[in-house]
């Protein structure tokens, strides 16, 4: 913990010395720095000292003044910020000759904006050893459930060597381990290395990882890694039992040059999904994800590694599951450009109710500035997909996809 106290000190007294940068929008605003102090390669993907700031409770300050007085200590301005996601997606399936204004993704759909959302985060207090933070995502676009697409409040009790953490949360969709991660390999449903996450992500292919929740992450941190205990309810905003529970345990050695983390996910339990219901759905799903962050021949690499299993009947992905799905997904992303050109592949090996349903994938992030990124994605599936058409219909989708994305955030 010293070492990573020393580590962060240096970067929080270089602030003040630094040139003004482009910038993640709230946290950027409270640390007074740019996105590439808390994320390798491209957004959203955290480095170390990224990991430290979230373990922290969203609590670190830089050249930020502050409201400060007995027991007080707030930002002097709340930190605001904002996402855009711009997307064009082409799939080659035969069109729904019913479509006639062509709003199938066969037909080519533009999607403005597939994202929207608007961000408030930041210190909530810190008593010395107490500090409460939060984060809250606003999706102007994309939630039928209300504004509110996530929201968490961390409680941390620093005692140097371990932080022992509280975090209340509820989100419309990010999964179950929402309220504690630092995986960028799609453990919690938005921190994803790539943006066809069903393609990168085993997790998210089976669904383990991205559901409504609303519950308590407890959770224990050290140098060493962490574990997250959290009880749960897979319904967003929800008033009912919490007798769900995700375990999400890590290691995060540094091996050689390469900064790792080597977790274990599983779900258990059972919980209602409708208040006005006796019935419950079983939650079981377990997964192994890992990753490694450093540099190869001169180039900031990750490497990723998931696997996921979800059983039958399973409430996943705000549905109980018709089949098992299996799913292993191996990637690398480098960056040829510093601070500009990510080059990325990943493979997926599913199944489906025992049929394949295997993807490769090719990737590019190209920063026009550390806040703003043209992203390409393409997908080549081992057999036919099906997409939902603007009656939500399953129709054929072909066995490709393309994705071409402009992402901004201020």
């Amino acid at each position: 913990m010293k070492k990573v106290a020393l580590s962060l000190a240096g970067v929080l007294a270089a602030v003040a010395f630094a040139p003004e940068a482009s910038a993640i929008p709230a946290f950027a605003r409270q640390t007074g720095m740019a996105c590439s102090a808390c994320h390798a390669q491209h957004f959203p993907v955290l480095n170390g000292f990224g990991r430290a700031f979230k373990a922290a409770g969203f609590t670190m300050m830089g050249s930020q003044e502050k409201v400060e007085g007995e027991h007080l200590s707030i930002p002097a301005n709340m930190n605001l910020g904002v996402l855009l996601k711009v997307r064009y997606q082409k799939t080659n399936g035969t069109a729904d000759a019913t479509l006639a204004d062509g709003s199938d993704t066969n037909s080519g759909q533009w999607q403005f904006p597939d994202e929207y959302a608007f961000f408030i985060g930041g210190r909530v207090a810190d008593n010395g050893a107490t500090k409460v933070g939060v984060m809250m995502e606003n999706a102007l676009r994309g939630t039928d459930a209300g504004i509110a697409a996530g929201l968490r409040v961390p409680v941390v009790f620093d005692m140097d060597s371990v932080k022992l953490s509280v975090i209340p949360f509820t989100t419309d969709g990010l999964g179950p381990f929402y309220g504690y991660s630092e995986s960028s390999a799609g453990v919690v449903r938005s921190i994803r290395w790539a943006e066809h996450r069903k393609e990168v992500s085993a997790h998210q292919y089976t669904g383990m990882s991205s559901n409504e929740a609303t519950g308590f992450a407890f959770v224990a941190h050290t140098d060493m890694g962490y574990i997250n205990v959290t009880r749960y309810n897979p319904k967003f905003v929800s008033n009912l039992a919490q007798t769900s529970t995700a375990v999400h345990v890590a290691f995060t050695p540094t091996l050689g040059d390469f900064a790792t983390i080597f977790s274990v996910e599983a779900l258990s339990g059972s919980s209602p999904t409708d208040a006005t219901s006796s019935a419950k759905s079983p939650t079981k799903a377990t997964g192994f994800s890992a990753q490694a962050h450093g540099e190869l021949a001169g180039m900031e690499t990750g490497f990723y590694l998931q696997n996921s299993k979800a059983d039958k009947d399973s409430w996943v992905n705000n549905a109980a599951l018709t089949a098992e799905k299996t799913a292993t997904t191996i990637g690398a992303d480098f960056t040829v450009i510093p601070h500009v050109l990510s080059l990325g592949a990943a493979v997926r090996s599913a199944k489906n109710n025992n049929v394949s349903d295997n993807a490769t994938t090719l990737t590019a992030v190209y920063d026009l500035a550390q806040n703003v990124a043209v992203v390409a994605n393409y997908t080549k599936y081992s057999k036919k997909q099906t997409i939902k058409d603007a009656n939500d219909v399953n129709v054929d989708g072909g066995d490709n996809l393309l994705t071409l994305m402009l992402e901004a955030a201020w």
